[in-house]
């Protein structure tokens, strides 16, 4: 009952302020005055209303009137009929006219010109001497400066040369090689093969491309004795060939493919362990998950 008694006390009391400044505002002429103000802005209101709704009509009028076009495309509609009537073009193979591969061979057999044979027979070189067809070529010799530095070191170079530095498939590195009798590196001759940079027997691409200190550090194997084995074979094509089982390229690149991670500087871990290189390290690796796989 309380409570009820003081809410009811309350509600007087406002209404009774409420009546009072009802009659402040009434006395005071202040009620007109926001009667006008509200007025004018619903006028206000209804002219932006009516603007905008000019606007509207002006672009459904804009929208129903004719599309402008360039003289091109009307030109092109005017054509369509005799483009889509002439033939697509196709290749024989689509056509159903398939054609045997024509070996060298062949194709010497079928040229009389001998310069044109040299030309194919150039285009085969091997990947440590990569023909090079630029017009206007004009190497200028090094300075006996950049010779010196040349030979301070033999495992990759120290200069970059990126017309005649030849890549290395692991470390590719496009420099010149520190061999003194690589006339390529020294005299700058682009017909002449790289000292430096191994070369595949089989392959002869650029996956069989090493340079002495790649060469050694992952494969354990001589930059000289690889020049005296004519029939040396890169990692890949012994892989495909099944020479060495589990004797696979360790480059990031090829690791990559086979979903392995890159081993990074695994030589100091293969020395320690007493391997000769990081490619023996892998294979005794790839040996031990071979049979456990295989139990």
């Amino acid at each position: 009952m309380g409570r009820l008694k003081n809410r009811t006390d309350y509600e007087n009391l406002r209404n009774a302020r409420i009546l009072e400044n009802q009659a402040r505002l009434a006395a005071l002429g202040l009620q007109k005055t926001i009667f006008e103000l509200r007025s004018l802005t619903s006028s206000a209101k209804s002219v932006e209303k009516g603007k905008i709704q000019k606007k509207n009509c002006v672009k459904r009028i804009y929208e129903t009137s004719n599309l402008r076009r360039s003289n091109r495309l009307k030109h092109f509609a005017a054509d369509s009929m005799t483009i889509k009537a002439v033939p697509y073009r196709r290749s024989d193979r689509l056509r159903g006219k398939y054609s045997e591969p024509t070996s060298l061979n062949k194709v010497k057999g079928s040229y009389g010109d001998n310069s044109k044979e040299e030309n194919l027979e150039e285009e085969m070189r091997p990947a440590n001497a990569p023909l090079l067809k630029v017009k206007g070529l004009k190497v200028p010799p090094l300075s006996p400066e950049a010779s010196a530095r040349r030979c301070d070191t033999k495992g990759r170079g120290s200069i970059y040369d990126p017309v005649l530095g030849i890549c290395c498939h692991f470390c590719r590195q496009k420099k010149l090689c520190g061999e003194e009798d690589c006339k390529r590196c020294s005299s700058l001759d682009p017909d002449q093969p790289c000292m430096g940079k191994t070369d595949c027997s089989v392959c002869h691409s650029t996956n069989g491309v090493f340079c002495r200190a790649c060469l050694k550090v992952r494969y354990g194997e001589e930059m000289e004795e690889v020049r005296e084995n004519k029939e040396w074979m890169c990692p890949h094509c012994i892989e495909e060939k099944g020479i060495n089982p589990f004797w696979i390229c360790n480059s990031s690149i090829c690791l990559k493919k086979r979903k392995m991670a890159p081993t990074g500087l695994a030589i100091y871990r293969a020395l320690d362990m007493g391997y000769k290189s990081v490619a023996h390290l892998l294979m005794d690796e790839l040996k031990r998950r071979n049979k456990v796989r295989s139990l």
